[in-house]
């Protein structure tokens, strides 16, 4: 499983002009899936979210998550984190998951992030979205978990 968690201001997402998910103070996740992935590496991704100290103290130091922030997160699913472009000037996909089973994935860390008890909005899975967001800081970190 692969995440870009990028604090935000405010973010949200639309399909076909409408929002299916917005957020003030929070975290925008991109999130895409792998062969392979289940229910460890999705409860791993979903409590590191959920505790990821990314949020200023009082003194400036991110030392708060996104739940001490009194933040939500905005989950959307993007398969193209997984493109290879070692080869070519096309991306290669071969590393993500097929689109069935990353789909029931992305709906189960959806549930797992949920469980958390942070406010969690979303996109909607394959479909084309457009992403807004005001990254603040700008603070984007890249978070990995393989399977296995």
């Amino acid at each position: 499983m692969r995440v870009i968690a990028q604090r935000a201001s405010r973010a949200e997402v639309r399909v076909e002009g409408r929002a299916t998910g917005s957020i003030g103070t929070g975290i925008v996740v991109l999130a895409a899936f792998a062969p392979g992935d289940g229910e460890a590496e999705l409860a791993w991704m979903a409590q590191k979210l959920a505790g990821l100290r990314v949020f200023p103290d009082e003194e400036g130091r991110m030392n708060r998550s996104v739940r001490d922030a009194g933040g939500g997160l905005l989950v959307v699913s993007q398969f193209t984190l997984y493109g290879d472009v070692s080869r070519g000037r096309r991306p290669s996909f071969i590393d993500a998951a097929d689109p069935g089973p990353a789909e029931k994935l992305y709906e189960r860390f959806l549930a797992l992030c949920r469980e958390t008890g942070v406010p969690v909005e979303s996109g909607e899975f394959g479909a084309m979205m457009e992403v807004e967001l005001v990254n603040d800081g700008p603070v984007t970190i890249l978070i990995d978990r393989d399977a296995g």
